[in-house]
């Protein structure tokens, strides 16, 4: 397997998606205690990378076998139908790769709590089930929910307590908008594969919404994403600061247009709406982070 092969199977945004949250939920532990050790977080990023990467290869794999990806699917990674690697090898790899996050996950835990172990087991699961499995999450209404809530909220929150011992409430509440900018990358991606996942019988939420309403809802979750950030200008110990994300609005804006285009727009409209898409949440996840790490330093008198 070539470094081009693995880099499409990697796909830029699951670094992005693994880097995001680790770093949100590491600075909200410097913020809120004070702490912050370089060596569980990094363990945490390359375990929540190993099982996008597995997941990935589960949708590769699962796909394929559903006749969902062809040469001709825009945007996919096509490590089987394209690059020719086996569909066995791309589930071993998958396996692998479980197995390798699953170490770090031992050693995590043996640092923090085993506690940890069933979180994270439970997280491997629902990466088998996003695609595998006779009723995949992906295949349903609920793979925006479920995406947002376990690589946003629940990957902050582990971050957050990996770091401090402990953890609140105001965690679920400050994971929030990378939640539901996880969720929109998923809604992106299910606007791009519209067509084809209806032909495959799946029922996503773009596919009950429609392409025109599946656009307003991506548009609400950035909306909701920026709104959010903006009211936590007016709470005690937070500050101006959380404006910083806002700086995310122009690729949002460029992605909510180029979507707009047409419900059968080609490859060269689809793909910089998903760049769009991840680049947006990119720059807010990184912005938001920066935001929690300069709150934590009060301005002088």
């Amino acid at each position: 397997m070539t470094l081009s092969v693995f880099w499409r199977i990697l796909r830029p945004h699951t670094l992005n998606a693994s880097f995001v949250p680790v770093a949100v939920g590491s600075a909200y532990a410097f913020k809120a205690a004070g702490v912050f050790s370089p060596p569980p977080a990094l363990i945490m990023l390359a375990a929540c990378l190993f099982i996008q990467i597995a997941t990935n290869l589960f949708n590769e794999y699962y796909d394929y076998v559903r006749g969902l990806d062809t040469a001709a699917s825009v945007g996919i990674g096509g490590a089987i139908v394209r690059d020719g690697l086996s569909p066995r090898f791309v589930l071993g790899l998958a396996l692998g790769f479980y197995a390798a996050a699953a170490a770090l996950g031992v050693i995590l835990a043996a640092r923090s709590s085993f506690i940890l172990l069933p979180l994270g087991a439970f997280c491997m699961i629902c990466g088998y089930l996003y695609t595998g499995g006779p009723y995949p999450i992906a295949a349903s209404p609920f793979g925006e929910a479920a995406a947002g809530l376990l690589l946003g909220s629940l990957v902050i929150g582990i971050s957050f307590f990996i770091q401090t011992g402990f953890v609140t409430a105001a965690v679920f509440v400050i994971s929030l908008p990378v939640a539901l900018l996880i969720a929109a990358i998923l809604t992106a991606n299910n606007i791009r594969d519209r067509e084809g996942d209806a032909a495959g019988g799946r029922r996503t939420l773009v596919i009950l919404l429609g392409h025109r309403r599946g656009v307003v809802f991506l548009a609400a979750l950035f909306a909701l994403a920026f709104v959010w950030s903006v009211g936590l200008c007016f709470r005690p110990g937070f500050g101006l600061w959380f404006l910083l994300p806002l700086l995310s609005i122009l690729p949002a804006r460029k992605s909510i247009l180029l979507f707009r285009r047409g419900e059968n727009a080609p490859a060269a409209v689809m793909l910089p709406a998903m760049r769009g898409t991840a680049r947006a949440n990119t720059v807010y996840g990184l912005a938001y982070a920066a935001a929690l790490l300069l709150a934590a330093f009060p301005l002088p008198a």
